[in-house]
C-alpha cells in the first residue's frame, strides 16, 4: 500500500510549484537601525546588572550560566522543562522605568518569531522595545508551530510547544515580573509561522490575550499552500519558503533551515482530507469560523503584503479570514499594504523585516492606546 505521506521529494516539487525557481532569492530581513547589539555576557550576578532576579517554577528550570545580558533592559533567559527537548531562551524587553518605578505594574506583550527563527529576531523590531510594556520573545522552536506536536518521539523529542508557552511561559512571566495579568493588558504578536501561532493562541486561550496581531501570517489551513510551507519546515526543505519565511538569523541574510528532518505527519498528523485524517489540522485552523468566534470581545489586527511568491498566498489568507470575522460581527482590523509603498519606503510588499518592522512600528502605539484605555 502506498504511503500517504509526503516525501522530501514530493514537498520540493510542490514547492517548487508553489513558489517557483527564484524563490531562494527572496529578500532577507534588512538589519534594523541601531540594532546592534551590546556583546552578550554570561550574567554571574543579575542584581548587579540591574536585571530583575528570576526562579525556577511552573515547570521551568533556569540555566543560570547561560542566562545573557544584552543591556539594561534587554536580557535573555534559559530554561529547561520536560515540555520540550533541549534548552530554550526567553528575551525579555522591559520598559526603561521598570526598575526606578518599583510600585507600577505593567502590560505584556508576548511576540512569536517565525520559521526558522530564534528569540533575537526581535532586535530587526525596535518598536517593540516599548517604554509603555514588558515584551516577552520566547523560544519557538525552528519549526514548533506554537502546537503541542502529534508525534512525539521524533527527532526533536518532546515537542509540546503550546503547553509550554501558554501553560509554563506566561505564568512564569507573571511570577517573576511586575505585569498586569489580566487579559485586557496582555497581548499576542507574531509573523509567519509565529502569525499561525498568535491567530491560534489567542483562540485557544482568550482568558489570556485581549489583543492578538498577525503579519503575514499562515492563518489559513484550508489553502494548500499554508499545509505545504508546514511540510517544508518537517521536512527540512530549504531553498524555497526557507529563504523568504524566516527572519532567523533577521539581518544576517542567512537561511538556517529548520533542523532535523521529521515525519511528514509529526505536527497536526496527516494533511489529507480523506476520512477526517486531518482533523487536527483543522480543529486548530485559525480561519475556521468557531475558532474565529471565539476571538468576540478582542483586539484583533492583520497585516500582509501581497508583492512576493509568499505573501501573496499570506494576502489570500488574511482576506478569508478577516472575510469570516466581518460576517460573524466580530469587529477586526486589516492592513493590506500591497507592495509596500503606502507602509514604508524600506517595505517592497514582501516576507521580511522591511515590510514587518514598519507594520510593528504603526502597531504598537494602538496597542499601546488599547493597554491605556483599559486603566
Amino acid at each position: 500500500m502506498t504511503s500517504r505521506r509526503i516525501t522530501a521529494l514530493g514537498a520540493a516539487f510542490a514547492l517548487s510549484a508553489l513558489f517557483g525557481p527564484g524563490a531562494a532569492l527572496a529578500a532577507a530581513a534588512p538589519p534594523a537601525a541601531g540594532s546592534t547589539a551590546a556583546p552578550s555576557v554570561t550574567a554571574a550576578a543579575p542584581r548587579a546588572a540591574g536585571i530583575p532576579v528570576f526562579t525556577d517554577g511552573h515547570g521551568l528550570r533556569l540555566v543560570p550560566e547561560d542566562m545573557q545580558v544584552h543591556g539594561p533592559t534587554d536580557f535573555t533567559l534559559t530554561v529547561t522543562t520536560p515540555q520540550v527537548s533541549g534548552k530554550h531562551r526567553i528575551r525579555i524587553l522591559l520598559p526603561a522605568a521598570y526598575a526606578t518605578d518599583p510600585d507600577r505594574r505593567w502590560p505584556v506583550t508576548y511576540f512569536l518569531h517565525g520559521g526558522g527563527g530564534t528569540v533575537d529576531d526581535v532586535a530587526a523590531a525596535p518598536a517593540l522595545h516599548a517604554d509603555s510594556m514588558i515584551t516577552v520573545v520566547p523560544d519557538g522552536g525552528l519549526k514548533g508551530w506554537y502546537a503541542d506536536w502529534v508525534m512525539q518521539n521524533t527527532a526533536e523529542g518532546a515537542a509540546n510547544w503550546q503547553t509550554f508557552h501558554l501553560s509554563q511561559v506566561v505564568p512564569f512571566i507573571d511570577a517573576n515580573l511586575r505585569t498586569r495579568t489580566d487579559r485586557a493588558h496582555r497581548a499576542v504578536v507574531g509573523l509567519s509561522m509565529g502569525g499561525f501561532g498568535a491567530l491560534h493562541y489567542a483562540q485557544a486561550r482568550p482568558d489570556l490575550f485581549g489583543h492578538v496581531a498577525a503579519l503575514s501570517g499562515g492563518v489559513d489551513f484550508g489553502m494548500w499552500q499554508v499545509r505545504a510551507a508546514v511540510l517544508a519546515t518537517e521536512l527540512n526543505v530549504t531553498g524555497a519558503w526557507c529563504a523568504s519565511t524566516t527572519s532567523g538569523s533577521a539581518g544576517s541574510g542567512r537561511c538556517t533551515g529548520y533542523g532535523p528532518v521529521v515525519d511528514s505527519d509529526a505536527i497536526f498528523g496527516s494533511p489529507y482530507p480523506v476520512f477526517g485524517a486531518d482533523r487536527v489540522w483543522n480543529a486548530v485552523d485559525p480561519a475556521a469560523p468557531a475558532n474565529l468566534a471565539r476571538l468576540s470581545g478582542s483586539g484583533i489586527t492583520l497585516y500582509t503584503g501581497n508583492n512576493d511568491l509568499v505573501d501573496v498566498h499570506t494576502a489570500a489568507a488574511s482576506h478569508t479570514v478577516k472575510g469570516r470575522l466581518d460576517r460573524l460581527g466580530v469587529p477586526s482590523r486589516l492592513v493590506d499594504y500591497g507592495n509596500g509603498a503606502s507602509l514604508s519606503p524600506s517595505c517592497n510588499g514582501g516576507h521580511n523585516y522591511g515590510c514587518w518592522a514598519p507594520a510593528l512600528a504603526d502597531y504598537v502605539p494602538r496597542l499601546e492606546g488599547a493597554f491605556a484605555a483599559a486603566g
